[in-house]
């Protein structure tokens, strides 16, 4: 199970953050995760909750955000979503489209954190 390294890894990298601003605990991660990105999103938050024990983030909540698979069709000229993984045509025309717009992704979009004094922060990434 590759998403227990992945979740370690992302563990690793909201700490280190959160200690950088200071940060007491993290309450909370927001992740986006593509349909294409190979990472199994239930495997994941078991991984998640696996690899925050004994950390700053032990006990916070992974939120995240399935993101769709879009392709840009070049006959339509436009991005369009696919309704699913299975077939890679324009839902509008048919054609067969292989420049994939968005769907790989597997990024930290922001995280939610406790400061010292009880004072709760949300910081995002661009």
């Amino acid at each position: 199970m590759h998403e227990l390294s992945i979740a370690a890894s992302l563990v690793e990298s909201v700490e280190q953050a959160a200690r950088r601003a200071g940060a007491q605990r993290v309450t909370q991660v927001f992740l986006r995760l593509g349909a294409l990105s190979g990472v199994a999103k239930d495997a994941l938050l078991f991984g998640y909750d696996v690899a925050t024990a004994g950390t700053l983030l032990e006990g916070s909540r992974l939120t995240i955000e399935d993101v769709a698979v879009v392709v840009h069709c070049d006959d339509c000229r436009r991005d369009v979503t696919l309704p699913g993984i299975q077939d890679f045509r324009c839902p509008v025309c048919g054609r067969p489209c292989a420049q994939i717009v968005a769907g790989r992704e597997l990024e930290i979009t922001g995280i939610e954190i406790e400061m010292a004094d009880d004072v709760s922060l949300r910081a995002e990434s661009a």
